[in-house]
């Protein structure tokens, strides 16, 4: 078996090729454990890395100055997605859009102060914090069950 590399920046996400004769049961279970592997990740970039992160490591992705970044426990990297392919591939795992340009992960999420103006501010575990749009109130507000 041979492995190959290529770094291409046209490919937004990572893509695996797969060239063999025929489908065999080793393929398959090839196939199987990347798609296992690479389903709960998303690929972020630093200082030339290219980095696979977990989703549970994620704690808010959000746009400054038209580049996508992901504050991690780890560190923050950008992305290489837009926020609505993010929105939509994260919704299922307790992230959840509180403005045009940030969506947060509910897991990492400390506590959510009510303001009497009608704003809610998250505040995550590493006591940083954020404050939700006041478009996407009603949103957060359901979501959380009030």
């Amino acid at each position: 078996m041979q492995v190959e590399v290529k770094i291409d920046p046209q490919y937004t996400e990572l893509k695996v090729f797969i060239l063999t004769d025929k489908e065999t049961e080793n393929i398959e279970n090839l196939v199987k454990m990347i798609e296992s592997e690479y389903s709960n990740q998303i690929i972020g970039y630093k200082e030339n890395k290219i980095v696979a992160m977990n989703r549970s490591e994620i704690i808010r992705i959000y746009s400054e100055n038209r580049k996508i970044i992901a504050c991690t426990t780890l560190g923050d990297y950008y992305l290489h997605l837009r926020l609505y392919e993010l929105e939509e591939n994260l919704k299922n795992d307790r992230f959840i859009r509180i403005s045009n340009s940030e969506i947060i992960n509910l897991r990492k999420a400390k506590h959510f102060d009510m303001s009497g103006n009608g704003t809610i501010r998250v505040v995550f575990f590493d006591d940083t914090y954020t404050f939700v749009s006041r478009r996407y109130v009603s949103i957060i507000k359901h979501s959380l069950g009030l």
